[in-house]
């Protein structure tokens, strides 16, 4: 019998630099998002949920529009951008422009953010380490992810999605363990409707009922 790969934990930690980029007002916020680095646009979209984000957003932008220019039409249109359905950042970035365009077309005056609440363009460098911990069963991976940091389970549930368009705990479900069934469960968790601890919660049932099932199945 082969022996079974395990899942290794891994976590990511961010570095923040600030780009001396502001905007105070949504011409402002176009003009920068145009030029901004791929890493300052991936900080304030991609990296959003590694935050204990407001789930109201989905990213950055939407969050400042709303609460700093109290412009909740645009905010809307913002966080119904999921920059996982983009192949890379230049269509996001695309896609952000547009729906900014597109408000500036209806509503040419823009209004300022008062003092102290400009956008601030950040970026990150990221480093991704072991955590020391690996899972060969459900068993084991249960108990570890019931207690890995929040930025491991940001790593392996959202930023995986971008290296191959899914999460790495249904990955390794289905593929090392061959359990289809869970690997959908676990697949089918809305990034968008849950922080990182609501994630962590679905996982933690989805492995628990799975199990659950294989004990009352073997049941004498």
């Amino acid at each position: 019998m082969d022996e079974i790969k395990p899942f290794e934990f891994m976590e990511c930690v961010t570095i923040l630099k600030s780009t001396g980029k502001t905007a105070r007002n949504i011409r402002d916020l176009r003009a920068v998002i145009a030029r901004i680095s791929e890493e300052s646009l991936f900080h304030h979209t991609y990296q959003y949920f590694l935050k204990g984000h407001v789930l109201e957003y989905t990213n950055d932008f939407a969050y400042w529009v709303a609460e700093s220019l109290e412009i909740r039409a645009l905010s809307e249109r913002l966080s119904s951008i999921d920059p996982f359905a983009f192949v890379d950042l230049s269509h996001l970035r695309q896609e952000l422009l547009q729906s900014i365009d597109d408000y500036i077309a209806d509503f040419p005056e823009s209004r300022d953010a008062i003092s102290g609440e400009e956008f601030y363009f950040n970026e990150t460098v990221t480093i991704i380490f072991p955590v020391g911990m690996r899972a060969k069963n459900l068993a084991e991976f249960l108990l570890a992810v019931r207690y890995v940091d929040p930025a491991s389970i940001y790593y392996h549930f959202y930023e995986a999605r971008i290296r191959h368009g899914t999460d790495d705990f249904s990955t390794w479900m289905d593929d090392v363990l061959g359990n289809r069934e869970l690997a959908k469960a676990i697949c089918a968790i809305d990034p968008f409707m849950h922080n990182i601890e609501g994630i962590r919660a679905h996982i933690v049932e989805a492995v628990e009922n799975d199990v659950r099932h294989d004990m009352e199945v073997i049941r004498p």
